[in-house]
């Protein structure tokens, strides 16, 4: 063989490897739908109720779920989870999970299921009306 040849099914070997990869990576996405919250909240850090009542109970500044959200992770050493009912999720996008701080949302994504942590693709409002903030 050349060494054009060795060249071009290196490539195509590359680009067969790439495109398996992406099509196993996307078989292992799923859609959680909850709240983007922080974990100091969700996992009871200063909360009984797993809730963000007892932060705004204390903190009259602190007027909504986005305020404690945020509040939580800036000042608290907290970092955004994804909370459902039944389950709280870490979230590796931290920055695009800020935006979307105290609203309902469906996260689309891959979940290590050893460390509990969701490798974020996109995050949408539950509610057509929502958006960013």
């Amino acid at each position: 063989m050349t060494r054009k040849s060795h060249t071009i099914t290196y490539i195509a070997a590359l680009a067969v490897m790439c495109t398996c990869l992406s099509v196993a990576r996307g078989g292992d996405e799923k859609t959680f739908k909850g709240e983007i919250a922080d974990s100091q909240c969700a996992l009871n850090v200063h909360s009984l109720s797993q809730s963000h009542k007892e932060m705004m109970a204390m903190k009259p500044e602190i007027k909504s779920d986005m305020d404690c959200a945020r509040y939580c992770v800036k000042e608290r050493g907290g970092r955004y989870v994804l909370q459902t009912k039944d389950k709280v999720y870490k979230l590796d996008a931290q920055v695009l999970a800020e935006q979307w701080a105290g609203q309902k949302v469906k996260v689309v994504g891959s979940l290590d299921s050893k460390t509990n942590t969701i490798t974020v693709e996109n995050i949408e409002p539950l509610a057509a009306s929502s958006s960013p903030k």
